[in-house]
């Protein structure tokens, strides 16, 4: 029993690190960083270095996304074992963290493998948002990127509180 807690604990705590790190780095990002460098930085030298920096970023935000995947199958598989049906709000927090891991994991890996690339090799041929076909696509790319992104954070926080208001706690212990 204590050793199914503590790895249930290990699993929710592993879990809120990774979350902190991608969720926080989207932030950063998305909010802070690609602006400013968007507005002070010219193009297309602002489009090479947020590319850079986007791809790079996909591989940490995919990294984290497996690893939650992985801590949320641990705690599911240990909550499915001793969840009495009756406590009907825990299965409902318990099913509801799972499929937003999985939404958001989904939305990392898709951002990271089809958006990202699609957006770096636009830019890499010349495109410009929102000029010619070219430009076109990849401000609706940017558009469909920032939307993803906005799934991922909005998921990723939900997430950090359900990991850990879900955790069980010990029994009180007696003197």
């Amino acid at each position: 029993m204590i050793a199914r807690r503590r790895i249930e604990t290990s699993a929710a705590v592993v879990a809120v690190i990774s979350l902190a790190i991608w969720v926080g780095g989207l932030v950063a990002l998305g909010a802070c960083a690609a602006p400013i460098v968007f507005h002070v930085v010219p193009a297309p030298l602002s489009g090479d270095a947020m590319g850079a920096v986007f791809r790079r970023f996909d591989a940490i935000a995919i990294t984290s996304s497996v690893v939650v995947l992985a801590c949320e199958a641990t705690r599911i598989r240990l909550d499915t074992s001793k969840v009495d049906e009756k406590d009907r709000a825990s299965l409902l927090a318990a099913r509801t963290r799972t499929t937003l891991t999985v939404v958001a994991a989904a939305a990392a890996i898709y951002g990271g493998t089809r958006l990202s690339p699609r957006i770096v090799a636009l830019h890499v041929a010349g495109a410009v948002r929102g000029f010619g076909a070219d430009g076109l696509e990849l401000e609706s790319l940017h558009r469909w990127a920032e939307s993803v992104a906005k799934v991922e954070v909005t998921a990723g926080l939900v997430l950090l509180a359900l990991h850990i208001t879900t955790l069980r706690r010990s029994p009180e212990k007696t003197a």
